[in-house]
């Protein structure tokens, strides 16, 4: 069965409804939507025209208006976990796993380490501890895709100003490391399977206009497990899709 998952990262998700979110989604019609930095609790999410063909499940933050992940699936999960077991990243709302019978889907929301060094430091103690979840899982015969703002450009290729950027969160040299290491360990950055090109991007500063221009940075992803890379037959970015300073992108994969 092939199916279509879309990760967004919706700076809002109160504010990407009103700016058009569920008539994308009702357009749309992936199977499995990923969002991610929803700011908001299910309860506070506004239903009027929201699609009814999905099962929807969030993960909020602790703090209110911060952070937050939501999974919206037509196909019914068998089992859905909310973090990664771990506190100090868990209140965070980060991260909402859902496993099918024939696979095993993580949306995420990766930290930004751009105020200050206590939470860069935090953004790579939380990508090692996913690193080992996600091998984890692989150990244990499940078939892994995951997605979301990882908040990194892996190469140069990714960003349209590199040398401007080198030491500026999101582009550091330790970050892109955990991006190789993750490429390392097995696991495949699917667009670049299909896009080799440059000038491909996901997000753009919206105060300096850049997204007119397309002076941005590709920092949201789908990674699969190299041992199913052969299942994905399609990544692409949605960049003409506007209600936020991130680009929806997705896959088609036989799952």
């Amino acid at each position: 069965m092939k199916i279509r998952i879309i990760s967004w990262n919706v700076a809002g998700m109160r504010a990407a409804i009103k700016k058009g979110l569920w008539q994308f989604v009702h357009q749309d019609q992936s199977d499995i939507y990923c969002f991610q930095e929803t700011k908001a609790r299910a309860e506070q999410v506004p239903t009027l025209e929201m699609p009814t063909e999905y099962l929807s499940y969030y993960n909020p933050a602790d703090k209110a208006g911060y952070s937050g992940v939501a999974t919206f699936t037509k196909l019914k999960p068998i089992e859905i976990i909310n973090g990664l077991g771990i506190p100090k990243f868990d209140t965070e709302g980060r991260v909402i796993i859902t496993k099918y019978p024939t696979f095993t889907l993580l949306n995420i929301y990766f930290p930004n380490g751009g105020r200050g060094p206590e939470r860069l430091d935090y953004k790579m103690e939380f990508y090692d501890v996913f690193l080992r979840y996600i091998n984890d899982l692989r150990k244990k015969g499940e078939k892994v895709v995951f997605c979301g703002d990882v908040n990194t450009a892996h190469t140069e290729i990714d960003l349209a100003r590199p040398k401007e950027n080198v030491k500026k969160s999101g582009f550091m040299p330790i970050e892109r490391e955990w991006v190789t290491k993750l490429i390392d360990n097995g696991w495949t950055d699917t667009f670049r399977m299909f896009h080799p090109e440059p000038n491909q991007y996901s997000w753009w500063d919206q105060k300096s206009g850049a997204r007119g221009r397309n002076i941005g940075w590709r920092i949201d992803y789908f990674f699969v497990d190299e041992k199913i890379k052969s299942k994905v037959k399609e990544a692409f970015i949605l960049a003409d899709v506007m209600g936020s300073d991130h680009a929806p992108v997705g896959i088609e994969i036989e799952i």
